[in-house]
């Protein structure tokens, strides 16, 4: 086993994938987290409102996801996604009542797009080719200088895939992030694209399988551990103030700071983070789903924007939705009901609810914002970051956020190797 202690900084995904990764490979790791629960920004916890466990927000995996994939098959929780057998997003346009569903084949070749019973409703074939510019698209070209947001294809599928992954209004978005996206998922067809839920909660799926895996691995995970300082000299970070207790660190520890964004750089001011966010609104309401309500659906010309049918519930996400953070909750509840209803065929009466309103759930995703994202590796050799917020060439995603906390590992496990060859003290 290495010698040394790493210390990571956040239980949340990146910090709970960083220390997965280390303790996969023996390292001796140590979780700190603030909170009195692990999982950040994926989590599941009890509601007295609604009478469930519910997620903080509703999270999708695709399955081109390999490292959110890997991630869960390491801690033995794999299983815990479900999806469709083969790609497929069914839709409805609340304005229209249309439905229909988007059934990208499986390879590359993207033939479905030839199939009126595989693509959306109205569009051609030839309009699925303008979404190919936005895979060479530079740092600083945004969506919409890109491609067109307009069209019936747009409002229809790629509008609301770009906007559920990118968090903001696409048009304003960096155009190389939506490119990544793409590249990654849609691009590779359906066998990179079938949509994974974790149907008994993101606590149950992500947060205590990684924790018993790091438990047993003999490393732990402390709850209710604020970070108020990191001591510094020269090139190493020298300490960890936690107001109670203060952790020397030793030549061979290390420290893998997975806080959001605002935390990182109140702790280390020089660092250079993303500065503007954007908001997510997730609903949940406590009813069964109707017979035949899909696993998940997007929604057009609605304020809803996708609908999840848990086994218990039915939620709802917002995507970009800082125009509703002051908007009352019982209103929006109200409002977000009656389109709900109207997509299931359930009664007006509204069941028990609960609104969750997330302020700053993403960095936004512009090109000014995406070009501030700071690498993982800093100035301090026994220093380094990890979360959706840092360089990962996504958007703030799942996927994301392990890959960071995979960098992270990576970075700690060759700087410990390097101490540990012959010569080098």
């Amino acid at each position: 086993m290495p010698s040394g202690t790493v210390h990571v900084v956040g239980a949340g995904i990146a910090g709970l994938a960083a220390a997965v990764r280390l303790a996969e490979r023996d390292h001796h790791v140590i979780v700190h987290e603030q909170a009195r629960q692990a999982g950040g920004r994926c989590r599941s916890y009890f509601d007295a409102a609604v009478g469930l466990m519910i997620d903080n927000g509703n999270h999708l995996v695709l399955s081109g996801n390999h490292a959110v994939r890997d991630f869960l098959q390491t801690i033995g929780s794999e299983h815990a996604l479900e999806g469709p057998t083969q790609a497929e997003f069914p839709f409805i346009d609340l304005k229209s009542g249309e439905r229909w569903t988007v059934r990208p084949n499986e390879g590359a070749f993207p033939w479905w797009i030839l199939s009126r019973a595989h693509r959306v409703p109205g569009s051609k074939a030839r309009d699925y080719l303008r979404l190919l510019p936005l895979l060479w698209a530079g740092a600083s070209a945004r969506v919409g200088e890109t491609i067109a947001c307009r069209g019936l294809l747009y409002e229809r599928l790629w509008r609301p895939f770009l906007l559920a992954a990118l968090n903001i209004e696409p048009a304003e978005a960096s155009a190389q992030l939506a490119g990544a996206v793409i590249r990654e998922t849609l691009a590779k067809g359906g066998e990179a694209c079938r949509p994974l839920i974790a149907t008994e909660g993101l606590s149950s799926a992500f947060v205590e399988p990684a924790r018993r895996y790091i438990e047993e691995h003999g490393g732990g995970v402390l709850l209710d551990r604020r970070l108020r300082a990191i001591g510094r000299e020269s090139e190493r970070v020298t300490d960890l103030d936690f107001g109670e207790a203060k952790i020397t660190l030793s030549p061979d520890d290390a420290v893998i700071l997975a806080v959001p964004a605002r935390g990182a750089e109140m702790l280390i001011p020089e660092i250079e983070a993303p500065s503007e966010f954007n908001a997510i609104v997730n609903a949940h309401f406590r009813v069964a789903p109707p017979r035949g309500t899909p696993l998940m659906q997007g929604v057009v010309n609605g304020l809803v924007e996708w609908l999840f049918a848990f086994p218990d519930r039915l939620s709802v996400t917002i995507s970009g939705a800082d125009r509703l953070i002051d908007t009352p909750r019982e209103g929006l509840a109200a409002d977000i009901w009656a389109e709900v209803a109207e997509m299931t065929g359930l009664g007006p009466d509204m069941p028990p609810w609960q609104i969750v309103k997330e302020r700053r759930a993403t960095f936004s995703a512009t090109p000014d914002e995406d070009s501030k994202r700071p690498a993982a590796a800093t100035n301090w050799v026994n220093l380094v970051l990890a979360g959706d917020w840092t360089q990962t060439g996504l958007p703030a995603t799942l996927e994301g956020a392990v890959r960071s906390g995979n960098i992270a590992a990576d970075l700690v496990i060759a700087r410990n190797s390097a101490l540990s060859a012959p010569g080098i003290k």
